[in-house]
């Protein structure tokens, strides 16, 4: 790889940023803005533990469940851009990432009360308690959640560019301030997975044990006000506390509303038809250089091998390592059990890799190196669960007339929560890297931080999409099992990997004039 600085000419379709010099925020003020996604995460992690169960209460069936998941990448898909365009441009006085921030907030309170009270509300609609299927409460349901994700994405998106906005073109914060996030992503999920494990929470709120709701789903009501709670917390805090970094060119002010300054952008917004950001993003990536390119190719290769074991990670510990069978016996709910407590070993692996992610970096001599590497850890892991199922399979035991099999011998349990444990590391690295190279990226470029993080999100939501709608029929073809898709994914890992150590550019030197941080890593 050519030693020499890769330079960036300044794409107009993405030219929305001053040019004024700003300093970053104090280390500290990335930490509450970071903060916020552990409220998001506190969520995120309920619904990966507890939803699907719960969709099944409403009587949701088997084949119509990943349907219902595609709402996520979906609407990342067409949210992210259009927030970060708009954000990108906001003047309010609040801040161009604030007001977006506040709301998306507001909104995923009302989309959790709504997925809370889903079987309330259709029974109170007519829906008989009686059969198995309540269709009122499943349309509540899938509108509830079709807000919550949606609201996350209103969230998540200006809360990873409001990080970029602070550090201020600072390379090192820039980093650290995602790795910060990937931190408090893990310590959400950690909190998450671990409420939701504990079934007597609606013991703290009574009233959530209703006609319509049984004891689980009184759980899942309690485990979403908690979470309502800390996100507010959360968000008020970093909402008042910290202020944006807002160069006065870029308020509305009588001056600058007459001069001309930035007209021919606010020309061309005027004049597009329909949503302008979706021809900003065209333009973005007519212009998008080399390196940008690069990135989105490792970061979709990277999440097709990941979306796979994102999807079904609980479902091979019930099927493949203990053996069961969905609603028959204990062996399979056991095995979802076992992948959460896995699930949650992960998180804080995880949120200790993340803390040091600008350390291996260093030591490895350089992000796209240490990017590589953990790509080809994932492929590793990937592979090992074929492994890991060949020695559940034979050494499986039955207890006397029954067909549900007994817990796998503990070297078989023991290496699958390894495996989840060791999978926190390039959990981690995809959690901060990408994002920290694409905020670079777009410093070098001139490119609005919110539409080129928009312009990232499309390459991790379009492989979820295909994942999303492949796998079932991909393992239905090798007989209905998990394992076809991990394959494929690990396979996606390793090319992933290649491209990142051999392919993608190391960042431009940073030439940001910046002070030392005083606390901080370095």
């Amino acid at each position: 790889m050519d030693s020499k600085p890769t330079h960036f000419s300044k794409p107009p379709s993405l030219n929305d940023e001053t040019t004024s010099v700003l300093e970053p925020s104090p280390f500290r003020k990335l930490v509450i803005v970071a903060s916020i996604a552990t409220g998001i995460n506190f969520g995120w992690a309920l619904q990966l533990s507890l939803l699907t169960p719960y969709v099944q209460l409403l009587g949701i069936s088997h084949t119509m469940a990943p349907f219902i998941w595609l709402c996520g990448p979906i609407s990342g898909l067409i949210v992210q851009p259009i927030v970060g365009y708009y954000s990108d441009r906001c003047k309010s006085r609040f801040g161009k990432r604030r007001p977006f921030i506040a709301a998306g907030a507001l909104f995923v309170a009302l989309a959790v009360f709504v997925i809370s009270y889903a079987a309330d509300l259709g029974h109170m609609f007519g829906d008989s308690l009686q059969e198995k299927s309540r269709p009122r409460a499943i349309a509540i349901f899938i509108i509830g959640f079709w807000i919550l994700d949606v609201s996350n994405n209103v969230l998540q998106g200006p809360c990873r560019a409001l990080l970029a906005d602070l550090s201020a073109g600072d390379q090192r914060k820039t980093s650290m301030s995602n790795a910060l996030f990937s931190f408090f992503m893990a310590v959400g999920n950690i909190l998450g997975y671990a409420a939701g494990s504990y079934d007597g929470l609606h013991k703290i709120f009574p009233f959530t044990d209703t006609k319509a709701c049984d004891k689980y789903c009184a759980n899942l009501k309690s485990c979403f006000f908690i979470s309502i709670a800390l996100l507010a917390c959360l968000a008020t805090v970093a909402l008042i506390y910290v202020k944006e970094n807002i160069p006065s060119s870029s308020l509305a002010t009588p001056e600058n509303k007459g001069s001309g300054e930035n007209s021919g952008d606010d020309s061309v917004e005027e004049g597009d038809g329909g949503l302008p950001c979706f021809g900003q993003m065209f333009g973005a990536f007519r212009d998008l250089k080399r390196p940008m390119w690069i990135l989105l190719l490792v970061t979709c290769l990277n999440w097709i091998g990941w979306f796979p074991f994102v999807l079904f990670n609980t479902d091979w510990m019930g099927k493949e390592v203990y053996g069961g069978t969905v609603g028959e016996g204990n062996a399979y709910n056991n095995g979802v059990h076992a992948g959460a407590l896995g699930l949650m070993i992960q998180s804080v692996v995880l949120g200790v890799v993340s803390l040091g992610v600008n350390v291996l970096a260093r030591g490895v001599g350089s992000v796209k190196m240490l990017w590589g590497i953990v790509n080809f850890l994932l492929a590793i892991c990937l592979a090992l669960t074929v492994l890991i199922t060949n020695m559940a399979e034979h050494t499986r035991h039955f207890p006397p007339n029954s067909t549900d099999p007994l817990p796998p011998v503990t070297s078989v349990k023991a290496s699958a929560l390894a495996l989840f444990a060791v999978l926190g590391i390039p959990l981690a690295i995809t959690y901060s890297v990408p994002f920290a190279l694409a905020s670079i990226f777009s410093n070098t470029s001139g490119a609005g931080q919110g539409l080129s993080l928009g312009v990232l999100n499309i390459s991790i939501c379009i492989p979820q999409m295909f994942v999303s709608f492949v796998s079932g029929p991909w393992d239905a073809l090798f007989g209905g099992g998990n394992l076809p898709a991990f394959v494929v994914g690990a396979i996606a890992a390793a090319a992933s990997g290649l491209l990142s150590i051999f392919m993608l550019p190391s960042p431009p030197p940073d030439t940001t004039k910046v002070k030392t941080m005083d606390g901080g890593f370095h």
